[in-house]
């Protein structure tokens, strides 16, 4: 496989992961794929970022989070997000400090 279609193919999972994310499993809270996987939407959002920069594209935190998000963070919050209870919390806390 030549370069070209590899990064091709690369997009096109990171944005089937996106949008599987941004309108399929709205459900999974950020917390709950941190204490899983290590990462979350804003990881997601913050590598992109960080890929724009490599590329001499400036791109803030916020604009970034909004191309993954689909919304606003405070729109997203405001509709999807769930408050975490103590053990969700605690096993955060344990894994991520």
């Amino acid at each position: 496989m030549d370069q070209r279609t590899q990064t091709e193919l690369e997009a096109a999972a990171f944005r089937k992961l996106r949008d599987h994310l941004m309108t399929e499993r709205t459900d999974v809270q950020n917390i709950d794929l941190m204490n899983m996987a290590g990462f979350c939407r804003n990881c997601l959002s913050r590598w992109y970022q960080e890929a724009a920069q490599d590329k001499g594209i400036e791109l803030t935190k916020d604009e970034a989070r909004e191309i993954f998000y689909g919304m606003t963070m405070a729109e997203w919050k405001k509709t999807y997000q769930t408050p975490a209870d103590a053990e969700t919390q605690a096993k955060f806390r344990k894994t991520h400090d």
